[in-house]
């Protein structure tokens, strides 16, 4: 069998897949801070289910080092050796690479239903497609057209600097520069930026999953201002990032933000800021732009590399 994980700052996910195929099996989640390191957290799965492992792929949050050797996440003091993985738990091959990049293979697989489109544009079929997502961190990566197949361009642009749109985003990037000196667009467009953005309003620090549920069960004004302001922050990144690379082939939000906010999403400031690219305005309204709610694009992204190396 092969080991697969999606691993992010708050859970891991861990799950077996057979070889050749992409749907997870056996899948279990565990919180991080449950676990002193990675290695405590596979081994207590690997006792769970018993299985013999051929060969893995860890999807991990986080910059990859030594060509998919090393890795750690950005959110969370985990770090990975594939070498040490291979020889304390006896796995033939590991492979890492960033959550994201392994998401955007994903996507790729993804059953069709489970994209959602927000807006339709004009896809042009080879072009660049982007994914992009916000959860514990902000992540991105590209696909482009190679060779009859997909290659996955992993990047970090959540690590951009913030460029407020407006004078409410302004005082956003104020209070957030007096707290942290550089402000990234993941300080922002994020959970704890939503956490951010609710307090800054309101005067109080509440989880990101409470505001949603004022807003979208209470209808508390102040709950729908913060996501307001952070569904305007989240389109104009999405849409920058898009420009950057030209992302004809469509824009895919994964992570589990967008996915919950979907009932909120169309009539949400999301895609006005989007689309507000000034003298490109019409270029950025040609790019499709899609909600993922499959749950597990990181864990069928990772199915796929670990089957290009069992």
């Amino acid at each position: 069998m092969l080991l697969i994980a999606d691993i992010g700052g708050t859970n891991a996910r861990l799950a077996l897949a057979a070889p050749g195929t992409t749907e997870p099996i056996e899948e279990w989640r565990a919180a991080t801070a449950d676990f002193r390191d990675f290695e405590s957290a596979l081994a207590a799965y690997l006792a769970h289910t018993g299985a013999t492992i051929s060969a893995g792929c860890l999807a991990v949050a986080g910059p990859i080092d030594d060509g998919g050797r090393s890795a750690r996440l950005t959110n969370f003091p985990w770090t990975f050796d594939a070498a040490e993985l291979e020889r304390r738990f006896g796995i033939g091959r590991m492979r890492l690479v960033n959550d994201f990049a392994a998401a955007a293979l994903g996507v790729a697989v993804a059953p069709a239903e489970t994209i959602v489109p927000l807006q339709d544009g004009e896809p042009l079929a080879q072009a660049p497609k982007l994914v992009i997502g916000a959860g514990t961190g902000l992540g991105m990566a590209v696909l482009v057209h190679e060779d009859g197949g997909w290659r996955v361009l992993p990047g970090e642009g959540g690590h951009v600097g913030f460029a407020p749109l407006d004078a409410a985003q302004d005082r956003l990037l104020q209070a957030l520069r007096a707290e942290h000196g550089r402000v990234t667009a993941e300080r922002v467009v994020s959970g704890p930026g939503l956490t951010a953005i609710y307090r800054l309003l309101a005067g109080e620090a509440l989880d990101p999953a409470e505001i949603a549920r004022k807003a979208m069960v209470d209808a508390d004004p102040t709950a729908l201002d913060a996501l307001d302001l952070f569904l305007s922050a989240y389109g104009a990144f999405a849409g920058d990032m898009a420009m950057a690379v030209l992302a004809r082939g469509g824009v895919y939000l994964a992570g589990g933000i967008a996915a919950k906010l979907l009932p909120l999403l169309p009539a949400s400031p999301f895609l006005a800021a989007f689309n507000a690219k000034a003298e490109h305005a019409a270029l950025a309204r040609r790019m499709p732009v899609a909600v993922v709610t499959d749950p597990s694009p990181g864990l069928r992204g990772a199915a796929c590399l670990a089957s290009s190396r069992a």
